[in-house]
């Protein structure tokens, strides 16, 4: 069994325009098997087709340049090279873990935008719905502040897909004995 802690960051804009579609733009991973380390990670940002040109609030937020995501491969290619990454030799026994439902919701939402079946991104879980269980805290918090709460260094860039997959993989390994693993 191996365990996809990823992260995603998608177009996104201060204010919505009307024709307002979220594209993924960067996928970061960590591999996590079941001796509990982390065996690889995956990082690579994706063109979007309905708005090419990122806001100037989603590069001050994510810190991805223009330049980045118009010399990257598209959904289709990419997404391909992600399941080939979590299908570890051929063994197609995974979960995939966000920190929250959005990463799973966005996945989903560009499978059907590029016309590609996304039944195998429903062996998920929410980390940041199971941590507010396991914390027993009255409504979920966001990841960095989990990994201040938990005494940990955020290291890298927030909203950064790679860094923020990372320090979620942080509280995963913590916690590990403690995630439920089921279809949420």
């Amino acid at each position: 069994m191996n365990y996809i802690v990823y992260d995603l960051e998608a177009t996104c804009w201060k204010k919505k325009p009307k024709d307002f579609v979220n594209e993924i733009i960067e996928i970061g991973a960590v591999k996590i098997n079941e001796q509990r380390k982390i065996i690889d990670t995956f990082e690579a940002f994706v063109r979007p087709v309905v708005h090419p040109i990122l806001s100037d609030f989603c590069t001050e937020l994510t810190s991805i340049e223009q330049s980045q995501v118009a010399d990257a491969e598209g959904f289709k290619e990419v997404i391909s090279n992600f399941k080939n990454w979590i299908i570890d030799n051929g063994q197609n026994n995974y979960w995939l873990c966000s920190w929250g439902f959005y990463d799973r919701k966005q996945l989903e939402k560009d499978c059907l935008l590029h016309q590609l079946p996304d039944a195998w991104v429903g062996q998920h879980i929410s980390i940041k719905h199971q941590y507010q269980r396991v914390k027993g805290q009255k409504r979920p918090i966001g990841c960095k502040s989990a990994i201040k709460q938990e005494g940990l260094t955020f290291e890298g860039t927030h909203h950064r897909g790679i860094d923020d997959a990372k320090n979620i993989a942080k509280i995963f390994l913590k916690y590990f004995d403690d995630w439920i693993f089921k279809a949420e």
